[in-house]
């Protein structure tokens, strides 16, 4: 595969879907093959899950995700990849680390329904102070069941158990404080990650 695939992670609210379109816009302007997406995919089963989540629990949902995820893997983000464009997920593997975990489900459970996806180049998990992220989630419209069960502070703790876990398994991370800094500014300092001479020579 010629293309390059960056992972941006994190807990509900803290400003993955905003620093994803920054990053994408700030991509395209050096190269124009540039594929952004995100999980649940965009394919009738992840449309599908979303519309779901708020009933199907535990196991059924830890392994409908997976389904979803290897759709995505096989049909959306290898093609991508071997055309030599650079893949902007928001959300993957790490967020079934740790939203399945709320759910009741082990580790190693989740990581037997993962472990065949593609290791990315790179995946950053934004953090923040958790209570700047609850006045965030507060100042939304509705949230979704997982957001209601797991708290930022639960959920940064969890996603750190996430990184380290996935360091076993050889993948390459990177966190980025994002207190004080604008989404633009984030962007900036995923890409300063992502550019790095040992990322960006990688495989």
């Amino acid at each position: 595969m010629s293309g390059r695939f960056l992972v941006v992670e994190g807990p509900n609210g803290v400003g993955k879907t905003t620093v994803c379109a920054h990053l994408a816009a700030a991509l395209r302007r050096n190269d124009p093959r540039v594929h952004a997406t995100t999980e649940p995919s965009q394919s009738p089963l992840g449309r599908l899950l979303r519309a779901a989540e708020a009933t199907v629990t535990g196991r059924a949902l830890g392994l409908a995700i997976a389904a979803d995820r290897a759709h995505h893997v096989e049909e959306e983000i290898i093609p991508h990849l071997n055309a030599g464009f650079t893949v902007v997920c928001d959300r993957y593997v790490p967020s079934s680390l740790v939203l399945q975990r709320l759910d009741g489900l082990a580790v190693d459970e989740i990581w037997a329904y993962n472990e065949y996806t593609i290791p990315p180049t790179l995946t950053v998990y934004l953090e923040d102070d958790a209570e700047v992220i609850a006045e965030r989630l507060d100042q939304r419209r509705a949230r979704s069941r997982l957001e209601s069960v797991g708290g930022p502070a639960e959920e940064l703790d969890l996603y750190r158990q996430a990184r380290e876990f996935l360091d076993q398994e050889g993948w390459r991370q990177a966190v980025i404080d994002c207190r004080g800094r604008t989404p633009a500014e984030v962007a900036s300092a995923v890409l300063s990650e992502f550019n790095a001479p040992e990322v960006a020579c990688s495989p």
